[in-house]
């Protein structure tokens, strides 16, 4: 089964390393998707998803659906990216 990964960044010196650290670690049962909520999305999916994960702060991830907690009030670091499953065969 796929681990769905989502990714939300403004593509900013912040967010890029953390969607690179996602990218360097996902597995191939890892499918990421990135939104970029500066660009946001034509059908505004983006936006729908990051108001359903109640995403307050970028960098945020979500795996399978659910916002990491690492997103509510820490740092993002490779240890809870791990934890959450990424790169995990």
């Amino acid at each position: 089964m796929k681990r769905k990964v989502e990714v939300f960044t403004a593509n900013c010196p912040v967010c890029d390393p953390v969607v690179k650290m996602i990218e360097e670690l996902a597995c191939g049962k890892c499918e990421i998707t990135t939104y970029d909520l500066v660009k946001q999305c034509d059908d505004k999916t983006c936006l729908a998803k990051m108001n359903e994960y109640g995403v307050q702060k970028i960098p945020a991830v979500a795996v399978n659906g659910k916002l990491l907690d690492c997103c509510k009030d820490s740092a993002i670091t490779k240890k809870k990216l791990m934890e959450a499953g990424i790169g995990q065969k």
